[in-house]
C-alpha cells in the first residue's frame, strides 16, 4: 500500500516530526528530516537516534537528515510541517515559492493571533500555490515510534492529496483515514490541548474517575459547541480528530499538555510547569487565544474561562470549581441539535 516512489520532506526534528520520518523511512519511503541544529542532525545521521526528543528509539538508517531546508524541500513532493506554532510562519516565509505544486501537510496544533488563523491558513497564505492538508488524531509520538497500533486523519478538500498522504504514511500499524473537513480537524487538534491541561490538573489533585470522565465529556461538548459555531462539521468531533484525540490527550501522562496540567495541580507555577516539560505545550498559548475568541463570539465555554481564571487571573482553584458546579444545568448532548440544524440547512 505504501508508495515507495513519492519523496517526502519533514520540516521539524521534534518528537512528532522525528517519529513520522522514522515510520515512513521504515516503510521504504524516501524521506528527509530537516532541522536547524547541525550538531543534532549529525548525531541522528551517525547514531540513527534523536537523543534529545526521542531517546531510545532507533531510526531506520535509510532516513536522511539535513539542515539545508531549500534542498530538502526541492527534492520532495510532499512536505510535512512539524514546526512549533510560534515559528510556523517564519519558517514558511523563506520557502513559500518553493512549495508551489507540492503537497503541504501541517501537523502543528495551534492558532495564530491576530486573525484566529489555523496553521493551514498560514500555509495557504505563505505558499498560495501549494496543495494544503492537515494531519491530526490520537497520535502520541512515543507510542507510534514503539510500533503501537495507531490511526490518524488527513483532512483536505483535495482528495488526491489525501490519497497521496495515505500512500506514504499508511502501514500495517498506522491507519490513515481521510476527511474533507480541514477546518474542523485542525480546530479539534488545537482545542483539545487546553482540556488536557485541565485533565492533568484533575489527576494531580487526586480527583476520581467520575470527575475526570465528566471533565472529558463536558470538554467535548464545549469544544464542539465552539467549533460548530465557527463553521466546522459536528460529525468531525465524533471521530479520531475529535473525541479520539481528546481522550488520549486528556488521559495519557505522555501528553505534553497533560504533563503541564499535572505540574500545575501539584502546586507549581505556570512558568515552573513549562520549564519542567522542556518542550512546547501548545495548550497554554491556545488558551489565551481561545478565551478571547469565545468572548468575542459569545460562545459559552465555562471550562476555558475557568482555566484562564486560574492561570492568568490569579483566581483560586476552589472558587473556579464552585462556579463550574453551580452553573446552569442544560442539555447533555448537543450534537443532535447541531445535526438537525445542519440537515435542515442542507435540504434542497
Amino acid at each position: 500500500m505504501t508508495d515507495h516512489k513519492t519523496p517526502v520532506c519533514i520540516l521539524g526534528g521534534g518528537s512528532f516530526g522525528t517519529t513520522l520520518a522514522g515510520l515512513m523511512a521504515a516503510e521504504g519511503v524516501p524521506v528527509t528530516l530537516w532541522l536547524r541544529d547541525e550538531k543534532v542532525a549529525e548525531e541522528i545521521n551517525r547514531l540513527h537516534e534523536n537523543r534529545r526528543y526521542m531517546p531510545g528509539f532507533k531510526l531506520d538508517p535509510r532516513l536522511m537528515v539535513s539542515t539545508d531546508m531549500q534542498t530538502a524541500v526541492a527534492n520532495a513532493e510532499l512536505v510535512f510541517l512539524a514546526i512549533p506554532s510560534s515559528a510556523f510562519r517564519s519558517v514558511l516565509k523563506g520557502i513559500g515559492p518553493a512549495l508551489a505544486g507540492k503537497g503541504v501537510i501541517s501537523t502543528t496544533k495551534g492558532i495564530e493571533q491576530p486573525g484566529f488563523l489555523m496553521m493551514s491558513d498560514i500555509a495557504a497564505e505563505e505558499a498560495p500555490e501549494a496543495r494544503v492538508a492537515v494531519l491530526s488524531g490520537p497520535n502520541l509520538a512515543k507510542e507510534m515510534a514503539a510500533g503501537e497500533l495507531t490511526a490518524t486523519v488527513v483532512a483536505s478538500d483535495d482528495q488526491a492529496l489525501c490519497a497521496e498522504v495515505q500512500g506514504v504514511l499508511g502501514s500495517k500499524r498506522l491507519r490513515v483515514y481521510a476527511s474533507q473537513d480541514r477546518y474542523g480537524v485542525e480546530l479539534g487538534g488545537a482545542l483539545k490541548n487546553v482540556y488536557a491541561i485541565i485533565s492533568g490538573m484533575a489527576a494531580a489533585m487526586g480527583m476520581g474517575e467520575n470527575t475526570r470522565s465528566m471533565l472529558i465529556t463536558r470538554s467535548l461538548a464545549e469544544m464542539s459547541r465552539f467549533a460548530v459555531h465557527m463553521g466546522a462539521n459536528p460529525l468531525t468531533f465524533l471521530g479520531l480528530a475529535g473525541v479520539g484525540d481528546l481522550i488520549v490527550t486528556c488521559m495519557s501522562p505522555l501528553s505534553r499538555n497533560y504533563q503541564v496540567g499535572f505540574a500545575l495541580g501539584q502546586g507549581k507555577t505556570l512558568e515552573e510547569a513549562v520549564a519542567q516539560l522542556g518542550q512546547v505545550a501548545e495548550g497554554v498559548n491556545t488558551l489565551r487565544v481561545l478565551r478571547q475568541k469565545s468572548e468575542e463570539e459569545g460562545v459559552y465555554m465555562p471550562l476555558v474561562a475557568g482555566l484562564h481564571a486560574i492561570l492568568f487571573e490569579q483566581q483560586p482553584l476552589t472558587a473556579v470549581i464552585s462556579r463550574l458546579m453551580s452553573a446552569e444545568q442544560k442539555h447533555d448532548v448537543e450534537f443532535a441539535a447541531f445535526m438537525s440544524t445542519t440537515a435542515v440547512q442542507e435540504k434542497p
